[in-house]
């Protein structure tokens, strides 16, 4: 039988996640959102968030879906070690965005609080996951002057700070991101924005266009 860290099945984990992830981007959670994310069926989500509400990690308002503070807890626990857990697949054993992404997904149901500390000490302390995202109990401290990339004028130098979840979703997105050097840390310059939305940048000497959907919620500050 798999090790489980907790008392908690994965999909209480996963859908815990997931809220998580929503809210933290900034979307209304309804369970079409969780729909669309999780690419499950609406009367699947449906009795899920109805047995979380049982095991009081849901709340509603309306048809918006809250998490209860040991929804918070459980969320958090998760949303962590997937993080350090994509930190350690880049960083330590070379994988890729896209590959450390789907392993993470199965690792954060498996690590150990005593995994997750040898984590953190072989790491030294990350705040963010590879793509600039907050480990949940770092000390990440939010940058100021954060504006998406579609906001940046021509012309104008950025460096880009996150690359949210929601993009992380997106299929062939990642591994696009990852080639092109548009990853946390990296300067670059808005050269020309189309009347389709897409923004066009220069990074170390190569021209990338990047379409709306995606600059409109890559996270910048201006350098």
């Amino acid at each position: 039988m798999p090790y489980q860290t907790n008392d908690h099945h994965p999909a209480f984990e996963e859908y815990c996640e997931t809220i998580f992830e929503l809210q933290e981007d900034g979307v209304d959670v309804i369970q079409a959102r969780i729909v669309e994310r999780l690419q499950v069926s609406r009367p699947a989500v449906s009795e899920m968030i109805k047995k979380m509400k049982d095991a009081d990690l849901v709340l509603f308002n309306g048809n918006a879906i809250f998490l209860s503070d040991k929804g918070k807890r459980l969320a958090n626990q998760v949303v962590r070690r997937h993080r350090l857990a994509e930190r350690f697949l880049t960083d330590v054993l070379g994988l890729s965005w896209a590959e450390a992404h789907h392993e993470a997904g199965k690792w954060e149901h498996v690590v150990s609080p005593r995994v997750e500390a040898a984590f953190l000490k072989l790491l030294e302390d990350p705040t963010t996951c590879p793509h600039g995202n907050p480990i949940p109990g770092s000390d990440y401290q939010v940058p100021e002057g954060t504006s998406a990339l579609a906001e940046i004028n021509v012309g104008n130098e950025f460096v880009i700070e996150r690359i949210p979840e929601e993009l992380e979703f997106q299929p062939g997105l990642l591994e696009f991101l990852e080639d092109a050097n548009l990853i946390p840390g990296i300067t670059g310059k808005v050269t020309a924005v189309s009347p389709d939305g897409t923004t066009t940048v220069d990074v170390r000497g190569s021209q990338v266009g990047v379409g709306a959907f995606a600059s409109q919620r890559i996270l910048v500050c201006t350098p």
